[in-house]
């Protein structure tokens, strides 16, 4: 019961649409109808509003923390199910037909909850690649591949699974962006 209890707690989470929820309520405005007409926390910068957007990013975050953190404390042998729901809820939110964001802020917040280094890992790599690039997409791509990358040169076998399966999807929910910065047509972000 425990299992399908915090599949379900974390998917609804997961899947709760900040991004539309601030622009409506802020800006009167569908993010669904800005930029690239995602939901997460990117797109939410390019609604104009860079309050709108960091608030978004913060919000992405947490819903995961608090969810992946009550099971870590209180059902540890079940964290990487949590985690794992909170981010399919963000990437395929039931309130919005299974179109929701890229999925990498909710996955921030749940690299900083298993592990506050994995977090610190994402965040170098991520400044790094962004401020050669000046491409979110590929500084997340890169990012999300350094964790299992990390784990695989430090010989940590027992985690390493877990996040290719996240590489993984945040490739597959990149992958108009990775078409995009193939063709030399991806614009860049401009986060401040």
């Amino acid at each position: 019961m425990d299992l399908v209890l915090i599949g379900i707690v974390s998917y609804l989470f997961g899947s709760i649409p900040f991004g539309l929820i601030l622009t409506k309520f802020f800006l009167k405005k569908d993010i669904r109808e800005i930029g690239s007409g995602n939901i997460g926390a990117t797109n939410a910068l390019r609604s104009g509003n860079k309050l709108i957007g960091y608030l978004t990013l913060i919000l992405d975050i947490t819903k995961a923390v608090l969810p992946v953190l009550f099971v870590k404390i209180n059902y540890p042998e079940l964290i990487y199910l949590s985690a794992l729901c909170s981010f399919l809820g963000h990437v395929f939110p039931i309130w919005l037909k299974f179109k929701g964001g890229k999925g990498v802020a909710t996955y921030l917040g749940i690299l900083f909850v298993i592990n506050l280094s994995y977090g610190v890992i994402f965040i170098t790599i991520w400044i790094f690649i962004f401020i050669l690039s000046k491409y979110s997409s590929l500084s997340s791509i890169l990012a999300t591949s350094s964790v299992p990358i990390f784990l695989l040169i430090s010989k940590n076998f027992s985690e390493v699974i877990f996040f290719i399966i996240m590489f993984v999807l945040i490739f597959y929910t990149h992958r108009e962006n990775i078409k995009r910065l193939k063709n030399k047509e991806e614009k860049e972000t401009k986060i401040y």
